[in-house]
């Protein structure tokens, strides 16, 4: 493939950020890779792991000359990360994010943006519950969408050009005004990290049930909930301190439906709980119809299993 772009600077090189890195590298969409983290540590693990061809602590050396400029920070980063790369920015370049929270990201980020670059906020609703430049890999966005929230004065050149990026990585590529983004994804991401969360608090918190049991009696229920539990604790803290609002709707939405779940269960209404339970199995069956899932009995389990 002829690369799209001369120069890409990747701002941030964890799990997103190198799984980027790895696909531009192994589909020839640039002639060169720069990437810049704050930690010399991380900056050093990405060098040895061979994701770029500079590199580089200064976010503002990174993008000098980039085309293409991919900020994959916290979201509460943001506007320190566009402060300080902004003077050095070239005249056409495109920028862009990947950040879960998108109302905040452009508060952060837009006012600091040259008028002669292209911010294209942008999220790839695809990851793991690992971290850092060594969790990334090659092919983490094929078959994952990934949405726009495009500025209304963004030009249509700038916006295909990205389009064709995140395509080639595999992508479906939809676009979104930010506070619609930030709604959907407070129900289909945030809500259920954030309940996982205290879920896995709750058992660590119990007193009646000791730890050992909690982990060696756990079914696939609370299991399947310790991996979102395992997100990386910062990239989270930030996204509900900067999705506040959707959060807190969504949360009191949730908060409304457990306690009528609650009062079924309390009351006996076996037929109001098994309408629900059957109303929720088609929601499970259109995400594996969708090509969202596979329909493995235990999420791919079975390959553990294989290996004992």
């Amino acid at each position: 493939m002829q690369p799209m772009f001369d120069r890409i600077a990747l701002i941030g090189i964890g799990l997103i950020g190198s799984s980027i890195a790895r696909d531009i590298r192994k589909l020839g969409l640039a002639r060169e890779i720069v990437i810049s983290t704050r930690s010399q540590h991380t900056l050093t693990r990405a060098e040895e792991l061979g994701l770029g061809d500079r590199y580089t602590t200064s976010a503002a050396q990174a993008v000098e000359n980039a085309d293409l400029v991919i900020v994959s920070v916290p979201v509460g980063a943001s506007e320190s990360v566009a402060v300080q790369m902004a003077p050095a920015l070239k005249p056409g370049a495109i920028v862009t994010d990947v950040g879960s929270t998108k109302a905040s990201v452009i508060a952060q980020m837009a006012p600091h943006m040259p008028d002669d670059v292209h911010f294209i906020p942008g999220h790839p609703l695809a990851g793991t519950e690992k971290s850092g430049p060594d969790a990334g890999f090659s092919g983490l966005f094929k078959g994952r969408w990934c949405i726009f929230t495009p500025l209304p004065e963004t030009p249509a050149e700038p916006l295909a050009r990205l389009r064709a990026f995140w395509e080639a990585l595999g992508s479906k590529v939809d676009e979104m005004d930010p506070q619609h983004h930030d709604k959907v994804l407070a129900i289909v991401s945030h809500l259920p990290h954030i309940i996982a969360y205290n879920i896995v608090g709750t058992a660590d918190d119990l007193e009646t049930v000791t730890e050992s049991e909690v982990i060696k009696y756990s079914a696939s229920g609370f299991r399947d909930f310790t991996r979102l539990a395992a997100s990386d604790p910062t990239m989270w803290r930030d996204v509900c301190l900067h999705n506040k609002d959707a959060i807190l709707e969504m949360l009191a939405r949730f908060s409304e439906d457990l306690a009528s779940l609650q009062r079924a269960i309390r009351w006996g209404e076996g037929d109001k709980l098994f309408e629900l339970f059957t109303r929720t199995r088609a929601i499970r069956r259109s995400i594996v119809e969708a090509g969202q899932d596979v329909d493995v009995p235990d999420f791919g389990r079975h390959a553990l299993e294989e290996k004992k």
